[in-house]
């Protein structure tokens, strides 16, 4: 096993984690800005203030995007077993 299939496939995980991990990561920006946005509107300074909508809005995510990060980890591990004959031999 060479050094560039390890590379290679170190990337392909990797990407895949970023892929999966981006929906769920968006959707924490967005609600984090538009609750910085209101606090700094209506001059509230609550820490907690910006966690519950996160958690929620990250959760939703989640729910609607499901589908897609199980296929996209689906594809990643098929990827993988194929790649096992390749690195064996």
């Amino acid at each position: 096993m060479s050094q560039a299939e390890i590379i290679s496939i170190l990337q392909d995980a990797i990407y895949t984690a970023i892929i999966s991990s981006a929906p769920m990561l968006i959707a924490a920006i967005v609600v984090g800005l538009i609750v910085s946005i209101f606090q700094a509107t209506t001059q509230i300074n609550e820490q907690t203030l910006a966690f519950v909508p996160k958690i929620i809005a990250i959760l939703l995510t989640f729910l609607v995007s499901a589908s897609f990060i199980i296929n996209t980890i689906t594809e990643f591990t098929y990827r993988l077993y194929d790649s096992v004959n390749t690195i064996v031999s």
